[in-house]
């Protein structure tokens, strides 16, 4: 199975990925990983992709200075769970003329087969992509029986047609932000990370169905795109600052706006509130560190900006129900 980017102006190949039969790994463990970076002419990009049996991980990051065009080949067949993560991007498929567009923290569900096509990237903004492609008998496997909405889905992998499991996209929640973030900043090795990117491949498609089956309409939103984007700088300066304290106040001067939106905006978008979020965030980080980093409770309460240690293992335990010295013992 082969995958190419190309730059669609120079027609030079910017990256050529070949994988083996149901992406199956001889590395140890069965796991493979790689990166690739690339200049391109609006910009510049990297890749980094994991790949096991029956399953691909890949994360996307670019920033275009101007329009950028891309064009994709690709001879496999995968169903893939695709999360735009930040900036705007269309795509266009070569075959059926149909064009896919994708907004900032939207993902759905995508079929292709054989792609060929052009992805249209606007000038001045990231990308950031997060995709995950299965082979379509895996995927079967998790598919609910008898559900309407998945029908046309199952027909267009039959007929090997390129086609999105639902017409509209949905939101990222949180709990998909965090399992991604999980999967990516996952440090263990062989055999150990495969069975840990298994499971959480596995829970972020729970996710997407359940969400896709319970929401029955087009996701609305009531905010401006440039408030949008205003979210999502906020979310990413608190997950950059997790030692710093703010109040909303401060929080909506900063990023030019008022409390009542900021409040409001960033429940919409991400489907809980500032604090929550932050705090969320904060408790993830602090076990991960006691875990991998080996830290003491004192030296992650100090690195996530609590100046009592009592006060840092209250909020762990609420959050995970065990105190961090407990953690540490197991």
């Amino acid at each position: 199975m082969k995958v190419r980017l190309k730059d669609a102006d120079l027609q030079e190949i910017l990256v050529e990925n070949t994988y083996p039969n149901r992406f199956s790994s001889t590395s140890e463990g069965g796991i493979t990983e790689r990166v690739f970076s690339a200049q391109l002419i609006g910009g510049k990009g990297s890749y980094r992709e994991i790949f096991m049996e029956n399953i691909h991980i890949g994360y996307g990051n670019m920033h275009m200075d101007r329009l950028t065009q891309l064009g994709f080949e690709s001879d496999m067949e995968t169903v893939e769970l695709h999360f735009a993560l930040q900036g705007n991007a269309k795509v266009e498929d070569h075959a059926t003329k149909q064009t896919y567009q994708f907004g900032v923290n939207q993902h759905n569900i995508v079929y292709a087969s054989n792609f060929r096509g052009l992805a249209f990237y606007a000038p001045c903004q990231n990308i950031q992509v997060f995709e995950i492609n299965l082979t379509p008998g895996f995927f079967k496997r998790f598919l609910p029986e008898g559900k309407r909405c998945f029908f046309a889905f199952l027909q267009s992998l039959d007929r090997k047609e390129t086609s999105m499991l639902s017409h509209y996209h949905y939101p990222i929640t949180q709990a998909m932000h965090l399992l991604i973030q999980e999967i990516l900043n996952c440090n263990r090795k062989g055999i150990f990370k495969r069975m840990y990117l298994e499971a959480k491949v596995m829970e972020l498609l729970l996710l997407q169905l359940e969400q896709i089956l319970s929401i029955t309409a087009p996701p609305s939103s009531s905010l401006k795109k440039k408030d949008v984007e205003k979210m999502y700088a906020v979310r990413k300066y608190l997950a950059e600052h997790l030692g710093n304290s703010y109040t909303l106040m401060q929080l909506a001067q900063q990023f030019e706006t008022n409390e009542y939106t900021l409040k409001k905006g960033f429940k919409e978008v991400f489907g809980t509130t500032v604090f929550n979020y932050w705090n969320t965030v904060k408790m993830n980080h602090a076990k991960r560190m006691l875990l991998d980093e080996k830290l003491t409770v004192n030296e992650v309460s100090d690195r996530i900006g609590y100046k009592n240690a009592q006060h840092f293992t209250t909020a762990f335990k609420r959050r995970f129900g065990y105190t961090p010295g407990k953690l540490r013992r197991v």
